[in-house]
């Protein structure tokens, strides 16, 4: 299987847990003696944090292994890596852990796709169509952002490229009346999921955020039980800043699962663990690339691995 974060042609990085032995395990005969010396768990907290694992995350998984450590159980550094394996693990399958996307008793099943500009929706929307089309589902997509310019003519291709049906209005139209037509054309199509794409809105834009709802709002009126799955979009790369955008956009609407785009390095992993510790929702896609293969289902077990994968 290749590599969760390396692409075909990357040239090869530092892996995290290079860094961790390079930096916080010098000296293995510390660890054999009887644990991790102070000094190195500083360094395991200073990576650990470099990465994006945020500071209650990664105080716990320096705690956890400082724990392990003092009862015997962390000698090697074979066993200093389960154990921060085992940590990211446990911190994704807690709380609201489960990556199943929802599907509606009644077809349609709605779907709204949410987040700031540049953070990938557009491409994940075609993804997302081209699984469920993959899978025999008939596929609307509605192109709901309607401000920025080509937006809706970006979507129209990813949806013909997917096979999917489409919805768009003209550039200015209301987005919530974009929805709502999407939402009329699946039923008469007897079409099996509705996809609604959203503005690139910036999340500390307050009347932005009142349009967003204005969309759940009218999809609620014409099905009460929609969305079925509303999925934040968020850019792997910006570290922290997606923890509060995580926050923001979770604030203003229900948000049902996490999709982080440009994991194609453990660079900034941690953030993932992270955002979802922040608003306890699921993670139920992680996007590596631009081609239509190029996304994940989310597995805890994998991606902790490939967090400090050499």
């Amino acid at each position: 299987m290749a590599r969760l974060f390396q692409k075909a042609g990357d040239v090869p990085k530092k892996s995290l847990w290079q860094k961790i032995k390079d930096v916080a395990l010098t000296d293995v005969a510390v660890i054999a003696r009887g644990g991790v010396s102070e000094g190195s768990l500083e360094q395991l907290e200073e990576i650990l944090l470099a990465a994006d694992f945020g500071v209650p995350t990664t105080m716990r998984l320096v705690a956890e292994v400082q724990s392990l450590a003092q009862r015997g159980k962390v000698k090697t550094q074979d066993e200093f890596l389960a154990a921060l394996t085992d940590g990211v693990e446990t911190a994704l399958r807690a709380g609201n852990s489960d990556p199943t996307l929802l599907m509606a008793v009644h077809k349609p099943t709605v779907v709204l796709v949410i987040g700031v500009n540049g953070a990938g929706k557009t491409t994940f929307i075609g993804k997302l169509a081209s699984r469920y089309r993959a899978r025999g589902r008939r596929v609307v997509v509605a192109a709901g952002d309607t401000f920025r310019a080509g937006a809706i003519d970006q979507l129209r291709v990813w949806a013909e490229r997917a096979g999917a049906e489409f919805v768009g209005g003209k550039p200015g139209t209301d987005p919530a009346s974009v929805a709502f037509d999407a939402l009329d054309a699946a039923a008469t199509r007897g079409a099996d999921v509705v996809i609604v794409d959203t503005a690139g809105r910036l999340h500390t834009s307050d009347n932005l955020m009142e349009e967003l709802k204005k969309v759940v709002r009218v999809i609620k009126k014409r099905i009460p039980d929609a969305p079925h799955e509303t999925l934040l979009v968020l850019d792997g790369t910006i570290g922290q800043n997606a923890v509060q955008q995580a926050k923001t956009f979770s604030a203003a609407v229900p948000v049902t699962g996490l999709v982080v785009t440009k994991v194609d390095g453990t660079a900034r992993a941690g953030v993932v663990v992270a955002v979802h510790e922040a608003i306890d929702v699921p993670v139920k896609f992680l996007g590596t690339g631009e081609k239509v293969d190029d996304m994940r289902p989310f597995d805890a077990a994998e991606f902790a691995r490939a967090v400090f994968e050499e």
